[in-house]
């Protein structure tokens, strides 16, 4: 073992370290081996020995614009020497840059910011403000989300991860609705002629609940399975809130930052949240920042009530920066065109693989953000795992699935019953075609456990 920090430590002792000294998140410690990772760049990244790997869900989908882009490194790198930190409390010219920038780029009408290390902590803000500037407590969120890991946020996110915190850990009035899902409605409907069900049913419950505050959606739902709502449901939702005088959160941490073919999600149904709440791609997930927006209409509540909200971090001028740098990219790079145009490419390739494997349910997606659903029958519906045996330990398919196309040097995130694909937007079509191709072949893992 090294005894100074200058003595270099090798791959094996950096997995021993790691293993046994820091927490591995959302997961059983005993057993836990991490890969080491010793570089990335562009759409790839490289471990201790050498094996490089396709980056198929830009790590946890926020590595938009690809590994180590120089813009954003140089950003951070001149604002480190320019002005490190300075406290929340006073005005720097790249505070001033950035919020003049988003006022660009988010959906028109979000207008004053705050500013946090995490899609956490933005969602924490935005439950706070949303509280504060209604006088009224309760929040409506939908199963089949995943809005954090703080006691706020985690106690809106409506996947296991919740279960744990349960029921002391968890934060007094958050009820949850169906999730928007139309391949296996979470009330039996059947899409169309549906007449949208599942947010007639946030009107039933705004009708029936007093002293509702908010509505948190993510327009396109992520880890959970990439669910992408009908052409009616968010101007629907839109309206609900604004016939209750209802608060409407869209949680675009993930889906955000062009994914979806546009800058932000709720774009491609022309539909204004209240708030908004956002981070990973903000930066390209090179530095931490998350990032609550308002409407000009919520912010003036607090011209003469107080904003009982804040900490450190806020605004801290080397996460606001790299901010600056990735949005130009991003304008420069018209990536939300290209995630538009290279979307209906990644749809063929998987669209094409549906026939091949009885174990795929369904392929959906928007833009570059995708999602494989497996299932032990096809009529059925029935999913190979559940939430439960996530919570117990169970070994799960889409694991082994994954670890197949990982052994082929390429990385794909799994959850529970389904694939989330979601490459760095600056992906081409043959890299495209390398990683479906490894999906194609891994799913004979899948395909021999169907009817079993």
């Amino acid at each position: 073992m090294p005894t100074s920090t200058e003595e270099t430590l090798s791959s094996s002792q950096v997995k021993e370290l790691t293993a046994s000294l820091t927490y591995g998140t959302w997961r059983r410690q005993k057993g836990w081996t991490p890969l080491v990772i010793v570089d990335a760049e562009d759409c790839y990244f490289t471990d201790d020995q050498g094996k490089r790997y396709l980056d198929f869900s830009a790590q946890l989908m926020c590595v938009t614009l690809g590994h180590k882009n120089r813009a954003v490194v140089q950003a951070i790198e001149e604002q480190a020497r320019k002005l490190a930190f300075i406290g929340p409390g006073f005005a720097t010219e790249v505070r001033a840059e950035l919020a003049k920038l988003l006022t660009e780029v988010l959906p028109q009408g979000l207008s004053k910011f705050f500013f946090t290390t995490s899609g956490t902590e933005a969602n924490e803000a935005a439950f706070k403000i949303a509280r504060m500037a209604t006088g009224k407590t309760k929040i409506i969120s939908r199963y089949r989300s995943y809005h954090g890991s703080t006691m706020g946020s985690i106690a809106a996110t409506g996947d296991p991860r919740r279960w744990a915190m349960e029921p002391a850990g968890k934060v007094p009035g958050v009820i949850f609705a169906p999730e928007v899902n139309c391949y296996k409605c979470p009330i039996g409907h059947t899409y169309p002629g549906c007449g949208i069900a599942c947010v007639e049913y946030i009107d039933h419950m705004i009708r029936n609940e007093s002293d509702v505050a908010a509505v948190i959606v993510e327009p396109v739902v992520g880890t959970n399975g990439v669910l992408v709502p009908p052409p009616e449901y968010m101007p629907r939702l839109r309206a609900i809130c604004d016939a209750h005088g209802v608060l409407l959160i869209a949680d675009e941490v993930m889906a955000g930052w062009c994914r979806t073919g546009k800058w932000f999600a709720m774009d491609n149904w022309s539909v204004v949240p209240d708030i908004l709440t956002t981070a990973k791609g903000i930066t390209n997930a090179a530095i931490p920042l998350g990032l609550c927006a308002t409407t000009a209409k919520v912010a003036s509540y607090f011209d003469e009530h107080f904003f009982s909200h804040g900490h450190t971090y806020e605004a801290h001028p080397l996460t606001l920066a790299p901010a600056i740098a990735s949005i130009n990219e991003m304008k420069r790079l018209k990536l939300a065109d290209r995630a538009a145009k290279l979307g209906s490419y990644m749809a063929k390739k998987l669209n094409e693989l549906k026939p091949k494997h009885v174990s795929i349910g369904e392929v959906r997606g928007i833009g570059l953000f995708w999602a494989v659903e497996l299932v032990k029958n096809q009529a059925s519906k029935e999913p190979f795992n559940t939430g439960t045996d996530k919570i117990s330990g169970k070994p799960l398919l889409v694991d082994r699935v994954a670890a197949r196309m990982m052994a082929n040097g390429v990385y794909l995130q799994a959850w529970m019953s389904h694939l989330v694909i979601a490459p760095p937007l600056i992906i081409s079509e043959q890299e495209i075609d390398r990683g479906v191709a490894a999906l194609d072949e891994a799913l004979s893992i899948a395909d021999a456990e169907v009817g079993k």
